[in-house]
């Protein structure tokens, strides 16, 4: 779905304060755009996509948060009432490592050359899908090395009626009879199982499980869910694996983990 056809349903009130969207333990964007309907528009978007999420509208908002908060990652706009995305970014780069996506309505190449030429780490044109700037955001998190942390390792997980052994890649049924599961679906339990209760898109478990992105018509993730659904007795019923219509899949039970401490 591209930008402005998603943009014209969005019913944000001009007026309306808003609020930063927050994902405990996620990387924290600060998404920097004087359009309140985009800034509300992104932080949903990517809060749903597991980020943790602050906005503002201007240079001087922008320079407020970097001071007062942690930020992992910029997404910033080029056009500012009261800056340039230019002299921000160059700003920022000449005191922090913090990662840069530009956005720019400009066509001119020689604004993107030159955001790229002071430090920007990447640039997306206006308008644009939000998919490709989560996709861009990741490339550029694995790029830096500055990803997610990983969750502290785990001996077993109790979901359900089963036990999930992330070192032996076995899963048990309350009888101690082992679930016979693909290595791709053992490795599509296990990001639900490290993420209790988040919302997975598509997009993120093909990243987590397979390390790339999802193309248009790769319709893998599904195919596994619809497996992992089927030996664990959740078929039809969906009380594990809840499916969310434009959200992608949620684990709906509650996850114990078993520490080796």
């Amino acid at each position: 779905m591209q930008w402005r056809a998603r943009r014209r349903r969005v019913s944000a009130r001009l007026g309306e304060k808003e609020t930063p969207v927050q994902s405990e333990g996620a990387t924290h964007i600060l998404v920097v755009d004087d359009d309140l309907e985009i800034r509300k528009l992104l932080g949903r978007y990517l809060a749903a996509q597991g980020f943790r999420v602050t906005t503002a509208g201007d240079g001087r908002e922008m320079e407020e948060k970097l001071a007062t908060q942690r930020i992992d990652f910029v997404v910033l706009d080029l056009m500012l009432p009261d800056a340039s995305g230019l002299d921000l970014c160059r700003a920022l780069r000449n005191r922090s490592k913090i990662p840069v996506i530009l956005l720019t309505a400009l066509k001119e190449d020689v604004d993107r050359i030159i955001g790229l030429e002071i430090g920007a780490d990447d640039y997306l044109g206006k308008p644009f899908n939000p998919r490709e700037l989560v996709a861009r955001i990741r490339a550029v998190l694995r790029r830096t090395g500055a990803a997610e942390p990983e969750p502290v390792a785990a001996t077993a997980f109790r979901f359900a009626r089963f036990r999930a052994e992330p070192e032996l890649r076995r899963v048990t049924d309350a009888e101690g009879v082992e679930v016979a599961l693909t290595g791709a679906e053992f490795d599509l339990l296990m990001a639900f199982l490290e993420r209790p209760g988040r919302i997975l898109s598509r997009e993120q478990l093909l990243d987590i499980t397979r390390g790339r992105e999802a193309g248009p018509f790769d319709r893998s993730v599904d195919v596994l869910v619809s497996r992992l659904r089927r030996k664990l007795g959740d078929q039809g019923a969906f009380q594990i694996l809840k499916t969310l219509r434009n959200g992608g899949y949620q684990l709906a039970v509650r996850v114990d983990r078993e520490d080796a401490s």
